[in-house]
């Protein structure tokens, strides 16, 4: 896990003066600039998936086989609750890049949807998290159909 590290300033400036983007340290210095505030790569996933579900056209997200073992351990108990699946991150500094697997739903707008979800991804994290977001890529890799769960519910069995 690759940890990120956001912190205001840190500069190597002789000039002491009090700068709230070089981030002096000392008592002298405003509270929020004093230290640096790390975020695990883990988080930021997390961010990118809930901003991405929230989007009105999002069925589900993962690659196929991704999705398949999502859906499994998601029956177990304890098995996790899948908020990172198909998402993947970059994470330096200063900067994240995101990366998406994402299935639609069948009539929505692939552009209309994945513009929305560029929008709600990268303002999540800009305002969560500090960091500038360079760029989101989008993968559809599928398109859900209505009649695929009615399939589903039956291929289940009979028992209950």
């Amino acid at each position: 896990m690759t940890d990120n590290i956001t912190s205001v300033g840190g500069g190597s400036r002789p000039d002491t003066s009090v700068s709230a983007l070089k981030g002096r340290t000392g008592a002298g210095a405003p509270a929020e600039t004093r230290g640096k505030t790390t975020i695990a790569d883990g988080v930021v996933a997390k961010i990118a998936g809930m901003a991405t579900r929230e989007v009105p056209g999002i069925h589900s997200m993962g690659a196929g086989m991704a999705r398949a073992f999502g859906a499994m351990r998601e029956r177990v108990p304890g098995g996790g609750g899948g908020v990172t699946r198909g998402v993947k991150v970059e994470v330096g500094e200063r900067q994240a890049a995101v990366d998406l697997d994402v299935v639609v739903e069948y009539g929505v707008s692939i552009v209309d949807v994945a513009g929305a979800v560029r929008t709600n991804v990268i303002s999540a994290l800009e305002r969560m998290t500090g960091l500038e977001v360079v760029e989101v890529n989008i993968a559809v890799d599928d398109v859900h159909l209505p009649d695929e769960e009615e399939e589903a519910e039956r291929d289940e069995g009979r028992v209950r």
